[in-house]
């Protein structure tokens, strides 16, 4: 996978995770918002890998 397919979907559970846990908030799901939580914090985990791989990418191209 590249790094833009990285952020994107990153970005895209990110959006998704947080939507989760406000829904899980307005009914009063705890399990949903915990869900939610750990969707969103893998979102952030696929950008960093997205950012880890153009700053790579980027050394190896001025190397």
């Amino acid at each position: 996978m590249g790094s833009t397919s990285d952020k994107i979907k990153g970005a895209a559970n990110e959006m998704a995770g947080k939507a989760r846990q406000a829904v899980g908030k307005a009914v009063d799901n705890h399990e949903e918002q915990a869900k939610g939580a750990v969707q969103e914090a893998k979102g952030k985990i696929q950008v960093a890998k997205g950012n880890a791989k153009d700053a790579i990418k980027n050394f190896v191209d001025k190397a």
